[in-house]
């Protein structure tokens, strides 16, 4: 199936990438070209003049360059926190995911910090009390996930960085917003491909062929297909 031209081309279009290699010239979308010096300077002022974005900018930039490939993620946050001057790490875990943020705790504190994690059933609030039809409870049990709650205790602990681990797609949402402090994440969930996303999008033109032939939902005629691929092979 051809991509529907949707009128909108940007970075994902872009085959260059002169902005960070700068050995040739910029396609006539690209947003860097059409920034002005004004607009770059007033953004980099903002990594220049915030005590905390000159911080993580440059710990981020310092843990790429001295650890590029070598290093896990795990080692990365730990690094990274580390070089912020982190001591009090919150965990917003996935109670599905709970022993991995066991495992992980155990690997924070080994590391010297202090470690407050909070699980996404945390208030036991029933998702119905919230508007959900009790249809949607039938296989993931009655107890909404509650994000907002995870980001307003580790407000109330006073976490230097949070980690997410595993909330589901929507509740991460969520949790960034109303949390205060720093956040990144150590596993997003994808409960299909043992949370490793990406692999969706390696396999997309095979195993997940049909992310690219139609919309998300949407039933496939893979006999077309067939015949086609049939038919280029008989030219």
């Amino acid at each position: 199936m051809e991509e529907k031209n949707l009128g909108c081309r940007s970075c994902t279009n872009c085959g260059v990438m002169n902005c960070a290699n700068r050995k040739s010239s910029y396609p006539e979308f690209c947003p860097t070209a059409e920034l002005t010096e004004d607009e770059i300077n007033e953004v980099t002022d903002l990594y220049l003049k915030n005590r905390q974005n000159r911080k993580v900018s440059i710990a981020s930039a310092e843990i790429e360059g001295s650890f590029y490939g070598q290093y896990t993620r795990v080692e990365e946050i730990v690094e990274f926190a580390k070089r912020i001057g982190a001591k009090k790490i919150g965990i917003a875990t996935c109670i599905g995911l709970l022993e991995e943020s066991r495992i992980f705790a155990r690997i924070l504190k080994l590391n010297g910090f202090e470690v407050y994690g909070v699980g996404c059933k945390v208030g036991s609030v029933n998702k119905t009390a919230i508007g959900v039809d009790e249809k949607y409870t039938c296989v993931t049990g009655p107890v909404m996930c509650n994000p907002i709650m995870q980001a307003k205790l580790l407000n109330k602990a006073e976490t230097d960085l949070n980690v997410v681990v595993g909330l589901c797609v929507g509740h991460d949402s969520l949790f960034y917003k109303y949390a205060k402090g720093l956040s990144t994440t150590l596993i997003t969930k994808d409960r299909v491909l043992a949370h490793n996303p990406v692999g969706a999008l390696y396999q997309s033109r095979a195993y997940y062929k049909k992310l690219l032939l139609a919309p998300v939902g949407e039933e496939i005629d893979y006999s077309a297909l067939f015949v086609g691929n049939a038919e280029k092979k008989g030219e």
